[in-house]
């Protein structure tokens, strides 16, 4: 995050949803991570600084995340306020089929701090398009989460494994990788 842009750094909270609590997911790292949101989106509104959340709108019939679904409802710790732009998705990335970027380039938004769920799809997707179309992207490593996965070949990956190595592919690359104690310092010594 570069001095001038601070105060138009937007924290992007993606997929916050409670269909994520869902069995179906199987077990998640970082159970802290709604706590960390919490914390940023505290930072965030406390400086006035800009807010936009990342709905997903599965179309998949058996996702909890659909429309007519309750998990479809963002978790408590990071629902919108009025004023709060809500940005609707049908697939991983933020940017694809949505007005996020326009939206970003309208503002004039240039840095972007990213933090949701998860850490493998929708986190890594957004922030590589981000890096991509020259936003200064930043990943909050423990306001993220995902879950545990079943690799092609039968073999058991741990959320804390995919987690740490989807991380490490952002970080350098098309994002920088910070915790949230990090992040809100940078925000707390540009006011």
């Amino acid at each position: 995050m570069q001095t001038t842009r601070y105060p138009k750094t937007v924290l992007l909270v993606v997929d916050v949803q409670r269909g994520f609590d869902a069995p179906r997911w199987g077990r998640r790292n970082n159970p802290a991570m709604e706590t960390r949101v919490a914390e940023l989106l505290d930072g965030w509104r406390s400086t006035d600084r800009p807010v936009i959340h990342v709905k997903h709108m599965s179309t998949d019939p058996a996702s909890p995340l659909r429309p007519d679904q309750p998990g479809n409802a963002f978790k408590a710790e990071a629902a919108p306020r009025p004023g709060e732009r809500v940005i609707e998705k049908r697939v991983n990335c933020g940017f694809v089929g949505t007005t996020l970027e326009a939206e970003l380039r309208a503002g004039g938004h240039e840095s972007l701090v990213i933090a949701g769920l998860t850490t493998n799809h929708c986190i890594s997707t957004t922030a590589r398009v981000a890096g991509d179309l020259g936003f200064d992207t930043w990943v909050v490593s423990d306001a993220t989460a995902t879950f545990d996965r079943l690799g092609p070949d039968g073999v058991p990956y741990s959320a804390e494994q995919i987690h740490a190595i989807s991380l490490a592919d952002l970080h350098g690359e098309f994002a920088t990788v910070a915790d949230t104690e990090i992040v809100l310092s940078v925000i707390r010594s540009s006011r």
